[in-house]
């Protein structure tokens, strides 16, 4: 009578092993991208910003720029602070 041991539990995976796969490749298929709030440094108000914008996005008060876009997610500027939205 063998018994076989795995390595890896498959049905409950750590939490960081589960985050470095591919989105597609993770147990329940979740994106990568997410929304979040940021608070402008200059005036404080809150806008809504995508993870992986495309384009500059730009506080509606003061006109500062809040986050420049890159080839994945979008970087925010020096000074803004921001949360993920659920």
């Amino acid at each position: 009578n063998i018994k076989m041991v795995l390595e890896h539990d498959l049905l409950h995976p750590y939490k960081e092993v589960e985050d470095r796969k591919h989105k597609l490749k993770r147990l329940v298929q979740t994106p990568n991208s997410f929304f979040m709030d940021v608070k402008c440094p200059g005036c404080y108000q809150i806008t809504t910003v995508f993870s992986h914008a495309q384009t500059v996005v730009v506080c509606p008060a003061c006109n500062t720029v809040l986050c420049q876009p890159t080839g994945g997610k979008a970087h925010l500027t020096e000074g803004c602070s921001f949360r993920k939205k659920n």
